[in-house]
């Protein structure tokens, strides 16, 4: 995501951290919540949701998530859940985190 987002329009949080949970709480979401969440104004977003609302800021071809609005979300949901359960599976698992850069590490809340 951060790769995708060269002109730092998002922010992050671990949903696991403090702050993630108190968030979660404030939007009503589960706190056992697994899955990309996307607070926009008064609005939180998930799963495919998310995706479609953060697309079209972000670069290259993941502008084209946008496009999934045109799919019932019921369908779409199947196809997020679906990628989550076998994305290790796919394009394997890192041993550790990449170490950020001062500047991306200003992008996550504390």
């Amino acid at each position: 995501m951060i790769r995708h987002d060269p002109a730092k329009h998002f922010r992050f949080a671990h949903l696991q951290s403090a702050i993630g949970q108190e968030l979660l709480k404030k939007y009503g979401l589960s706190p056992e919540l697994d899955s990309v969440v996307l607070i926009e104004g008064n609005s939180a977003y998930i799963k495919s949701d998310a995706t479609i609302h953060m697309a079209p800021r972000l670069s290259g071809s993941a502008k084209f998530g946008a496009l999934l609005r045109f799919v019932p979300r019921r369908i779409r949901n199947y196809g997020y859940d679906f990628i989550a359960r076998n994305r290790y599976k796919w394009w394997g698992k890192q041993d550790a985190c990449i170490i950020p850069t001062p500047d991306v590490r200003d992008r996550f809340l504390a």
